[in-house]
């Protein structure tokens, strides 16, 4: 790896690893390659970018802390939020660069994606994109096949969060990183693909390697519930109800009027049961 992609990922290393995301650095030519111009990121293509993902661990040592921080005035989605404070402070990390944050979420005004998250996680070397392309003589026939990512280390328990482009620093000799092949066989394929399209609830699709760490079961629970009533699981008032007086310890809005059926369990997704290294900062 060049000296200054090896200086510039364990910079962003430092600010997000220790919080449960993983970096890996990509050209931006090997992901336009792979798309029709509608997608290509706007950019030269030996621009350095980096995929960020987040492990299991990131429930705990980012999300709980970031619930329990001051930064929050309004929630509307706490891990969209927690993932965009964390990214920003990749941007602060590095004044001196010119740094544009994706997340994966985001898109054009005509709802097109801003980036497939899934393809750049493929070409960063992070994640193997198993597609139904990838599957010789697949039994669906006229059904569409959704494709889906598969960590070496972590399965299908992780998530792509987004991108940090770095505009400006170009890095042509940077080595391609392939992705591991962790679903080889062709039936193997078949099981994770038909799992992912048609039995996703049940969570199997996501062993489709040992993992060496799956999602908690608070945090499947959380994840498992639909996104409109995940702030009410967490015991905090929707954006559009009557606020209560938000404490200096508790400076996000309390939900008092609907709060889960045992309060000790909402009071418990904010109890880190890891300890991050550092608490987030201003």
């Amino acid at each position: 790896m060049e000296p200054k992609v090896a200086e510039l990922k364990q910079k962003i290393e430092d600010t997000l690893c220790p919080f449960g995301f993983e970096v890996y650095p990509f050209q931006v030519a090997w992901y336009n390659e792979l798309l029709p111009p509608a997608f290509h990121l706007p950019l030269s293509g030996p621009t350095l970018a980096f995929l960020v993902l987040s492990t299991p661990a990131m429930f705990d040592r980012a999300l709980k802390p970031f619930l329990q921080s001051c930064h929050l005035q309004m929630l509307t989605d706490p891990v969209d939020q927690c993932v965009a404070y964390h990214l920003n402070r990749v941007r602060e990390s590095l004044p001196e660069l010119q740094i544009e944050v994706i997340a994966d979420y985001e898109v054009h005004p005509n709802r097109r994606p801003k980036i497939l998250a899934q393809t750049a996680a493929h070409v960063a070397g992070a994640a193997y994109y198993y597609q139904r392309k990838d599957v010789e003589a697949d039994p669906w026939g006229n059904q569409h096949i959704s494709g889906v990512c598969i960590h070496p280390q972590f399965g299908g328990w992780f998530a792509i969060r987004g991108v940090v482009l770095l505009p400006g620093i170009e890095v042509p000799d940077l080595p391609p990183r392939k992705p591991h092949d962790c679903v080889p066989t062709r039936a193997d394929r078949i099981a994770l693909l038909e799992g992912f399209n048609f039995h996703w609830r049940d969570w199997t699709y996501r062993d489709a390697v040992t993992p060496q760490e799956r999602y908690s079961e608070e945090q499947k629970a959380y994840f498992s519930t639909p996104p409109a009533q995940r702030l009410a699981l967490l015991g905090l008032a929707q954006p559009s109800e009557k606020p209560s007086s938000p404490s200096p310890d508790f400076p996000f809005t309390i939900h008092t009027a609907k709060t889960p059926g045992n309060p000790s369990r909402a009071r418990s997704w904010l109890s880190p049961r890891v300890s991050p290294p550092a608490s987030p900062g201003p």
